[in-house]
């Protein structure tokens, strides 16, 4: 094969050479004879060799191959240098089967379909990756690579980066040549037949999965009889599992000490299971039943469950009379800003940043309008029947600095809080958590492609993401070399499921674990995937008060269930010779190694080097989370607006406070607000309880998350992300009586005013920003003008401009 990608490369220049300025590589000619070069092997060499030459922008790439069906073949000929691409099979196809199309539906029309959904899911790739025009993908190899190796990888695919090394061209030519031999070969199989398939959902004697039936089955009968034997017999099946390389820890395996050490010694399953978590699902996505159950359960447990980007009934905030609570500890925070009130915000104990989802990365949340009931749409202040989707970005972070911005607003709210950030696994995600860690994030989650979600769109099922095990060590590492680990704790998700899984994640630098999945099947979840139709019939997935009532689940099974896996946790550090979880974090190097016993062909070069990887450092730097952050929440001017407002926080008597503001004074009126919320709730004080009234230049988020019965009146002028929040205070911003400027024809507030408002009234004398009350959920606001993009994602509110 070397030798006729040499041929190939050699053919493309002279063609060029000669004046041709479309090239089409086809793989239409093969025979029982003639076997094709993988049509993304031949793109990309043809691609770079034309670079190479100085030759690639005097010449067109058109691509005829009949391996190109779904959308991920599609972006990666595009993204390696196809500017057309001919998937002539795919079309057959079509055409053969038009006798099973409606009788409406012509062949023709067959085909216009599949140009056009496969259109929409380029488009849809292109986007999650902020790029706007096809020219720009075209050639711009924004993938990861895994299990090729380097000579390869610089050869074919040069510039792609590729964290584990493995197979080469031999091994690519001999998966070639056998997959020519089962199409030419004559076997019976072949025949009339195709395989079963099952890449997207379990089917029998398909394509492995990790749930299947059986396991399912397992996992339901040991949760909800307390039987840890039958539990044991599930995660040794999900175990052996993994060396049907369902995943890359499944070509792990323990470096056991000499010496085990006593079980009893080892960190109770009491302390462990404070650091599971469950996932961010929300409720609507989930019903209440669910939802609830989740938080009952690991409040119990001492762990934490994540609200999901929904929101949260208020009268989950308070306990229940038998001393359970169904307030989930981490309440999150999307790009949709749904339902994120000053009052659900200080009823957290961890604030989490939704930056981008394992499961579906560069891709915002969606409900459908068939879940968004009244109550829901309460929760989420929306209107009922709408379908909800967040946006892609959050429209206040387009820098590292605004993320840090954000996560001093969250720290001003509720000071008790971690605030987290959610980041996804890939290639270079360690240098992420490094500027998370130096923005002052209490907190990081990892979260890998293996995880699954009922919104998930089929084209970001598979190929999106990494495996949390890359993403894991390249954070821990990072972080470790820029001495920064002790500052932030690292918890990773994604297809966890058994105290192995736990194990391994924590060598590689886990502090927590987060299990969503696995959870909702603990509940009752038979994995029907039908969870964004309405129709879960186990009463999971659904608002449906009907199918609602099917639900079986209990906290007591998902208390079982991580108590499991935490004993199973314990008895692997028994015998990795571990005391407490701290002592195993980052230990990768010393306990792990690639698995032997695999006999897969193509699995015996696979390096994992990088990945076990240890920076030698220093012993006193930390390789586990041990120390806090500053957020010099101190320096806060709100802490002497607190104090002065003391006699409207204890007993509702109206006060006014005077006081000049200056740049470097951000967030103003947001800690002031969280104390308002933390004893009155989202009703708040009375109107104008607490006047406010300042001169100056306010710095950015003024005015965020503040609370009913606050009035922020501000002479002068405010930076980006005023009223970012807004939970039902006034803003008052004009310029000063003497100043010479005509108000309506200049800038007063920055860009991102009234970012997810929930309610209150905003009046700006002068003009606003970009984005201005985009996502505003109810905020009066009026103002003399405002840039691009003015009420975009906007459910409910006014604004008069």
């Amino acid at each position: 094969m070397e030798t006729a990608l040499f041929d190939l490369c050699n053919k493309a220049e002279q063609a060029v050479l000669a004046g041709n300025n479309i090239l089409i590589l086809s793989d239409r000619q093969i025979d029982a004879e003639h076997i094709a070069i993988p049509a993304l092997l031949a793109t990309s060499a043809v691609h770079h060799h034309l670079i190479e030459k100085g030759l690639r922008t005097e010449s067109g790439l058109v691509v005829e191959t009949g391996e190109a069906r779904e959308v991920q073949h599609f972006c990666l000929l595009a993204g390696y240098g196809a500017e057309a691409i001919n998937p002539y099979l795919a079309f057959n196809t079509i055409a053969i089967n038009h006798n099973i199309f409606p009788a409406e539906l012509s062949v023709e029309q067959a085909h216009k379909n599949y140009i056009q959904a496969v259109g929409k899911g380029i488009l849809k790739v292109m986007s999650k990756m902020g790029i706007s025009t096809y020219h720009s993908y075209c050639g711009a190899q924004i993938f990861d690579a895994v299990g090729l190796n380097d000579e390869f990888m610089e050869t074919y695919f040069t510039g792609t980066q590729c964290k584990i090394s493995g197979i080469g061209l031999a091994q690519v030519a001999e998966e070639t040549i056998r997959r020519h031999k089962a199409g030419f070969g004559g076997k019976h199989l072949y025949k009339n037949a195709l395989d079963v398939g099952g890449e997207y959902s379990y089917r029998e004697k398909g394509e492995h999965h990790a749930w299947t039936p059986e396991t399912i089955t397992k996992l339901q009968h040991a949760t909800r009889q307390n039987d840890r034997a039958l539990y044991d017999q599930f995660a040794k099946q999900i175990n052996e599992q993994n060396e049907k390389l369902l995943n890359l820890r499944g070509l792990f395996e323990f470096k056991f000490a000499d010496q085990a050490i006593p079980l009893a010694e080892v960190e109770p399953a009491s302390e462990i299971v404070k650091r599971f978590a469950t996932g961010a699902m929300s409720y609507g996505a989930i019903s209440y039943e669910a939802h609830t159950t989740l938080a009952i359960a690991m409040n119990r447990l001492g762990g934490k469950s994540n609200s999901g980007e929904g929101g949260e009934e208020i009268e989950r905030f308070t306990p229940m009379p038998n001393g359970d609570s169904k307030r989930s500890a981490i309440k999150q925070v999307a790009s949709g800003r749904f339902g994120v009130t000053t009052e659900y915000l200080v009823n957290a104990d961890d604030i989490q940043i939704k930056m981008a989802q394992g499961a579906k990365p560069g891709e915002g949340g969606q409900l459908p309008a068939h879940k968004v009931n009244k109550t829901i749409a309460k929760v989420r202040y929306s209107t009922p029947g709408v379908g909800l989707i967040s946006p892609p970005p959050h429209h206040d972070i387009y820098s590292i600095e605004d993320l840090a911005q954000l996560i001093h607003d969250l720290k001003n709210v509720n000071p008790k809080a971690r605030i987290s950030v959610k980041l996804v696994s890939e290639i270079g995600v360690g240098t992420v958590a490094a500027g998370v860690s130096k923005a002052h994030a209490d907190h990081v989650t990892i979260s890998g492609y293996d995880g699954g979600t009922g919104a998930s769109p089929v084209t970001s099922i598979k190929h999106a993401g990494s495996p949390w095990e890359i993403g894991l060590a390249d954070t821990h590492q990072t972080l470790v070399l820029n001495k920064l680990r002790g500052r932030i704790a690292v918890q990773t998700d994604g297809g966890i499921r058994t105290g192995r899984d736990v194990v391994i994640a924590s060598l590689l630098g886990a502090d927590e674990f987060g299990f969503a999945t696995i959870a909702l099947i603990v509940e009752g979840c038979i994995m029907m995937r039908k969870c964004h139709l309405n129709t879960c019939p186990v009463g999971v997935a659904t608002q449906d008060p009907k199918l609602r009532k099917l639900f079986t689940g209990q906290p007591e099974h998902i208390v079982n269930y991580f108590m499991f896996v935490a004993e199973e946790v314990r008895e692997l550090m028994a015998k990795l010779g571990f005391r407490t979880l701290n002592e195993m974090i980052g230990k990768a190097s010393e306990k792990l190694d690639m698995r032997q016993a695999i006999s897969h062909w193509k699995a015996k070069g696979l390096d994992f080097t990088n990945i076990l990887y240890n920076p030698a450092m220093d012993s006193e730097v930390a390789t586990y989370n041990c120390e806090t952050q500053d957020h010099g929440l101190e320096k806060a001017l709100d802490q002497t607006l607190i104090k002065q407002a003391q006699p409207a926080l204890e007993n509702k008597t109206p006060v006014q406070i005077d006081s000049p503001i200056y740049n470097y004074n951000r967030t103003c009126g947001a800690m002031l607000s969280g104390e308002v919320a933390k004893r009155f709730g989202h009703a708040g004080l009375p109107e104008d309880t607490i006047k406010i009234n300042l001169t100056g230049c306010a710095g950015q988020s003024f005015g965020a998350f503040v609370a009913r019965g606050i009035t922020l009146k501000l002479v002068g002028e405010a930076n980006d992300y005023v009223g970012k929040g807004l939970s039902g205070g006034r803003l008052i911003i004009y310029p000063p009586e003497e100043c010479p400027i005509v108000p309506e024809e200049n800038i007063i507030v920055g860009n991102t005013v009234l970012y997810g408002a929930i309610t209150g009234e905003c009046y700006f004398r002068g003009i606003g920003g970009e984005r201005f009350a985009v996502r505003n959920s109810g905020a009066i606001a009026v103002v003399e003008g405002v840039g691009d993009h003015c009420c975009e994602y906007m459910t409910g509110g006014v604004v008069l401009v």
